[in-house]
């Protein structure tokens, strides 16, 4: 499940938000399988999409994160979940998009990592209403 502002986010619908003001995100992962899962890495990594096949990640000047963009999970036991909060700052208006990824987080294999991407999330923001 992925909150933006508080709200469930739907991978079809927009969520605006205000330049200059933090956007509380929230990821919670949960274990539906009947084993432990983990180690993982949750990453958040904003862009832009300039709809000709470009995608944007050098966002520095656009976006800053409040905390971190990558949370290590150690273990997630079966029926239960993890729940991970963070914040964006939009410092321009634009539409933005942000990759949720989840990886492991395992130096000890030989195979490469596995990923598990979530459907990318669209936040619009606007200027500060006067």
């Amino acid at each position: 499940d992925i909150l933006v502002d508080g709200k469930v986010c739907d991978c079809d619908a927009v969520v605006t938000c205000q330049v200059g003001d933090p956007v509380p995100l929230q990821v919670k992962l949960t274990n539906w399988s009947k084993h432990s899962v983990g180690p993982f890495a949750l990453t958040m990594m904003p862009y832009q999409d300039y709809q000709n096949g470009v995608h944007n990640y050098d966002l520095q000047d656009a976006i800053t994160f409040v905390g971190s963009n990558t949370f290590h999970i150690d273990t997630v036991k079966p029926a239960k979940d993890s729940v991970y909060f963070g914040a964006l700052l939009f410092l321009y208006t634009g539409d933005f998009y942000l990759n949720i990824k989840f990886h492991e987080d395992n130096c000890s294999r030989e195979l490469p990592l596995s990923w598990l991407c979530l459907p990318s999330v669209h936040i619009r923001a606007t200027e500060p209403v006067a």
